[in-house]
């Protein structure tokens, strides 16, 4: 089951994150491609790279088979993804 709800725009994956999340559900990850982040809608929301602080979401790379997880912040987030190999 995901924390999440998405739909794919145009190529691109939309996907929201609600407010009412419990913060344990967003466990560090890895994924098998780079990603390109940008924030569409929310505030508060961060993303934390392993090894590294966590910086607020605006616009963010993060490369594949990097950990990493988001950290709750205030209202729904919702982000669009750009991804590649």
């Amino acid at each position: 089951m995901n924390t999440y709800t998405q739909e794919e725009i145009n190529g691109l994956i939309v996907r929201k994150f609600s407010q009412d999340i419990d913060p344990t559900e967003l466990l560090w990850h890895r994924d098998l491609k780079n990603r390109e982040i940008k924030l569409l809608e929310g505030s508060g929301w961060k993303i934390q790279i392993d090894n590294e602080l966590p910086v607020e979401i605006d616009s963010f790379f993060i490369p594949k088979k990097v950990w990493h997880r988001l950290i709750k912040g205030e209202k729904d987030l919702v982000i669009q993804i750009k991804e590649w190999d």
